[in-house]
């Protein structure tokens, strides 16, 4: 038997436009079924929100996302989570970082660290907040 995990991502109206720009920046395919797709409109207003979606990519990247509608409670929370793209190719990372560093607010810039040939840190401009670095082996 096999498990993968997904990061699922919660949103209050902009879930369309974050996996839009997460395809941007990984590639893949992007798929968003809305409320009113789905039949489940409660709110007018939000019918043409994302009630599912997802991006996935060749390359092993696979993000879901929905907009937690306005009847349920929603708060992103500080340092909630973290998003983690680990990868053994330092020109790889570079670039993704390159793209996910549009409109973002940098906390630490991709650069090597002690335990990595390249690690950095970011905030995206949809509050969620990205971890990349290049895999190096343990040394114990």
């Amino acid at each position: 038997m096999a498990v993968t995990t997904t990061t699922h991502l919660n949103f209050r109206g902009s879930a369309r436009e974050a996996l839009a720009f997460y395809q941007s920046v990984f590639g893949g395919r992007t798929v968003a079924v809305t409320y009113k797709d789905a039949g489940n409109v409660q709110d007018e207003n939000e019918a043409d929100w994302v009630m599912w979606g997802e991006v996935v990519a060749d390359n092993g990247f696979h993000v879901m996302a929905y907009d937690v509608p306005s009847a349920m409670p929603y708060d992103l929370g500080a340092n909630s989570f973290f998003v983690s793209v680990r990868g053994e190719d330092t020109e790889e990372i570079s670039a993704l970082w390159q793209r996910l560093a549009d409109g973002a607010n940098v906390l630490r810039p991709l650069e090597p660290a002690a335990w990595a040939p390249l690690y950095g840190m970011l905030t995206d401009r949809f509050g969620v907040t990205w971890v990349l670095d290049v895999t190096a082996p343990y040394n114990g």
